[in-house]
């Protein structure tokens, strides 16, 4: 009886002493099919509805987290979801293949949202939210829909800004130290990849601007109806919310409305199954777990490729478990486990797993800082060549380019994470990494909360609206032209009038 009474004062005393919580509408478009970029977000959607709020969902992926609180306005089975589709292939052509993938799906994305049903009907009922959360990828079609509703928009990514982002928020892309995302180099690019950066930077933004903006201007408007130009809306983003850290990526020039939020996805890890868990705690000198994400298949890596990874890891005391889409393995060695699906986030958690050969996908990079893993990187397409450089920068680990890999190569990759002093490093990189005021979930709650709150505030860095030739200084160089010529002249009149005169005198 007693321990009842001081439970209820004690729940009595928590609701008189805690702050009410301000219940949001949040609507979330996220009209990409990529199934990694939703696995990504959707921590962050069930802890916004945790919290109170009423979130509703534009996506391809029902989720029934929550039915009174989390709403969905589906897409599913409109569009074939994005998930082992790309093959291990590196090239310009490979580069230009997504450059075109992305502006062709994200015009998709855009029609098939916005001729939903449901979609239409938020517009024509005038639909109350807060805010609306928005994915920064390759389509801005949401930045219109919000328009239409008048709220106010927050930016959400499951990676570094992409090429058409910097200009909006105003950073100055330079590429002599600033990341490119598909490209190689990270903050140290050598001449020739300079002049990758700076061509393919161009080559993006046009693109971009003239072949996703354009047509999704003239989708909205046959749709919803007519908003200002989508670059406009996008310089009013309130915030955006980038999935990195300075643990990873290190110091970047960005403003003060661009939020680093990376980890928030990462969840208390599970324990493992029975089998898997006896052949980690089983081997007696760790454990190495490769994969290469969701969005790669494993199974279609060039057959030279994947005997060389098995060659060089039969010849390494470790264990090894491998995420494999077929049954099994070529030659079906007896220190591999492998599986179609593995819980990677809590494989890595486990003590025993003492390196992580990977394509450093950001979710798959981030699990690894996270619990301490060092990394071999194998970088593959999209953000993965960027965030290989950044593990490789951090110390998280090493990168291996695909072209370059040998048995021999691959073999002194391994060896280098394995040392205890690297992995102590790693370990001391992965507390940096944790050292937050804020965890990487509250403070992408608390902005997306402030910019509700705080709906009339103007957060746009003054760089994104000042004109090309002020920014470069242009006018400036001008002015100091002008003075250099004009004084020059005078100079030279003066001298050549003085030698007139001196030369009549004589």
């Amino acid at each position: 009886m007693r321990t009842i009474v001081k439970t209820i004062l004690f729940v009595i005393s928590v609701v008189l002493i805690s702050k009410p919580v301000n219940t949001l509408n949040i609507l979330v478009v996220l009209p990409f099919e990529g199934k990694s970029h939703f696995i990504g977000f959707q921590p962050y959607l069930h802890e916004l509805v945790r919290r109170g709020h009423n979130v509703t969902v534009i996506s391809h992926f029902p989720d029934s987290f929550n039915g009174t609180n989390y709403h969905d306005i589906s897409l599913a089975g409109k569009s074939k979801i994005l998930q082992n589709v790309f093959t291990i292939n590196r090239s310009y052509k490979s580069i230009i293949d997504i450059s075109l993938f992305l502006v062709n799906t994200g015009t998709g994305n855009c029609k098939l949202m916005l001729s939903n049903e449901n979609v239409q009907n938020l517009v024509k009922s005038k639909a109350n939210f807060d805010v609306v959360v928005i994915e920064e990828f390759n389509t801005d079609c949401g930045l219109g829909l919000a328009y239409k509703l008048r709220a106010p928009v927050v930016g959400i990514t499951s990676h570094m800004i992409l090429p058409w982002h910097y200009q909006r928020m105003g950073i100055n892309f330079n590429p002599s130290f600033v990341q490119f995302l598909f490209l190689e180099g990270g903050t140290k690019p050598n001449f020739f990849q300079r002049l990758e950066r700076s061509v393919f930077y161009l080559y993006y933004n046009l693109l971009y601007k003239y072949f996703c903006q354009r047509i999704d201007q003239k989708t909205i408007e046959e749709y919803i109806g007519a908003v200002p130009p989508l670059e406009e809306l996008a310089r009013e983003i309130k915030v955006t919310l980038v999935y990195q850290s300075l643990g990873l990526t290190g110091s970047h020039l960005l403003p003060s409305n661009l939020i680093e939020v990376g980890g928030y996805h990462v969840a208390e890890p599970k324990p493992l199954q029975e089998d898997l868990k006896k052949f980690i705690e089983e081997s007696k000198h760790g454990v190495i777990f490769i994969s290469f994400g969701s969005m790669l298949r494993a199974s279609s890596t060039p057959a030279s490729l994947i005997q060389i990874i098995i060659d060089t890891v039969s010849e390494l005391p470790q264990r090894i478990i491998w995420k494999w889409e077929e049954g099994t393995l070529p030659g079906n060695p007896k220190n591999i486990y492998s599986s179609k699906w593995l819980p990677q986030n809590d494989i890595l958690a486990h003590p025993g797993v003492l390196a992580f050969y990977s394509h450093c996908g950001m979710m798959s990079t981030t699990e690894a800082i996270h619990h301490g893993v060092p990394m071999v990187g194998m970088p593959v397409f999209g953000d993965q060549p960027a965030n290989a450089a950044a593990v490789e920068e951090s110390g998280l680990g090493v990168q291996i380019q695909i072209r370059d890999v040998t048995k021999e190569l691959l073999l002194e990759k391994f060896k280098t994470v394995l040392d205890p002093k690297f992995r102590e490093n790693v370990k001391r990189i992965s507390r940096v990494w944790h050292d937050r005021p804020l965890s990487a979930m509250d403070s992408a709650i608390f902005w997306t909360e402030f910019a509700a709150r705080n709906q009339n505030l103007n957060l746009r860095s003054r760089s994104a609206d000042v004109p090309y030739y002020q920014f470069l200084c242009l006018d400036i160089l001008f002015v100091f032209l002008s003075v250099f010529v004009v004084s020059k002249y005078i100079v030279k009149t003066t001298l050549c009038k003085g030698n007139v005169i001196k030369s009549k005198r004589e």
